[in-house]
């Protein structure tokens, strides 16, 4: 048995540990990546939580880049040796949807850090890999592109595939983390003017440096404050956080005609906001949500960033060790003392 350095909890809150696991095998259609940077995210704790229940003992991480270092017999469209990166839900490669293009809600997807061992780890398998394999630009470094999987990602697919963002629109962006912060850069590359929520101080200053308009600090003015400042409501709000309170405050922020997108996870007693869907029919408002973005979408998101055109390097805050990313996702336990992406630099 070969093994490899990987983060792993045994139980659900259980402190996550360094140990020594046995490394993955290469699916047939699959390949095995070599991890060579990887995001800490909400979502990652959530799982760690038994918010979104895992199988136990296990190794969380989904925002991943990295380099093949073997195919599967299946395999007709990646190399050996490429530097790519994957989203965080990986398609079946042939169902309707994945056909389609719609491989983000395929039924039969696997997520790595979800559905099986993720990249908390030196080495992680990814399925179908000829659907889902992103090859990255030369360009884009691995920490950046690490950013992107599920954060970056999940943001923009909200702002201009749901939210259809045009010049001058006003976006609200309910939630400040890592999704949030990088809703806020995306809008304004798009030209959008930015009403960042938080209720999170040092969230919400990141959020001004990154160029929001106007910071608001979350509690019961919030719709008031945003439909005030924006001239009759946001014409697109994110909930970005995944509560009930940020849920309703998005869709109650909106202009006539607006789109409200959910991006935060609604999980536990959060699972079922109570929305108003009296305002959503008379004002005739739009609510949709957002579960990332398949590998099809990524080639025009990562033309943007290789021109310089979106900086998604500007969310990183810090940058650790494998060792040091148990506590790192403890640490999302705690009230937001440093604002932006942790990633995980495999040295």
């Amino acid at each position: 048995m070969i093994e490899m350095r990987a983060v792993q909890f045994i139980e659900y809150g259980a402190t996550p540990t360094l140990v020594s696991v046995e490394e993955p095998s290469c699916p047939p259609d699959g390949v095995l990546i070599e991890v060579r940077a990887t995001g800490v995210c909400r979502s990652d704790w959530h799982a760690w939580q038994g918010h979104d229940p895992v199988q136990l003992p296990h190794v969380p991480g989904h925002e991943l880049a990295g380099r093949i270092i073997e195919i599967g017999p299946e395999v007709t469209r990646r190399k050996v040796g490429e530097r790519v990166t994957v989203p965080f839900a990986c398609g079946c490669g042939r169902c309707e949807f994945c056909l389609a293009g719609d491989a983000q809600v395929c039924p039969r997807q696997t997520q790595p850090g979800f559905t099986g061992p993720g990249s908390f780890a030196e080495l992680v398998a990814i399925h179908a890999a000829d659907l889902n394999v992103v090859p990255l630009p030369d360009s884009v470094d691995f920490v950046t592109a690490a950013s992107l999987g599920c954060r970056f990602a999940t943001a923009y697919r909200a702002l201009t595939a749901h939210g259809r963002v045009r010049r001058d629109n006003w976006v609200a962006v309910h939630g400040c983390g890592g999704v949030g912060l990088s809703a806020v850069l995306i809008a304004i590359a798009l030209g959008a003017h930015v009403v960042a929520v938080d209720v999170s101080s040092v969230a919400l200053r990141r959020a001004g440096e990154l160029g929001a308009e106007v910071l608001v600090s979350g509690g019961d003015e919030v719709t008031t404050r945003v439909v005030q400042v924006t001239g009759g409501g946001a014409h697109v709000s994110l909930d970005a956080a995944g509560s009930t309170a940020t849920a309703l405050a998005s869709v109650e922020c909106l202009r006539p005609r607006g789109r409200h997108v959910q991006i935060g996870l609604l999980l536990g007693r959060h699972s079922t906001p109570p929305l108003p869907m009296d305002r959503v029919v008379a004002k005739e408002l739009e609510i949709h949500g957002s579960h990332g973005m398949a590998a099809n979408d990524y080639p025009a998101l990562l033309e943007l960033v290789d021109s310089g055109s979106l900086r998604p390097d500007l969310l990183v805050g810090q940058v650790i060790g494998l060792d040091e990313a148990g506590a790192a996702l403890v640490a999302m336990s705690q009230p937001v003392s440093r604002a932006g992406i942790t990633v995980v630099r495999m040295d």
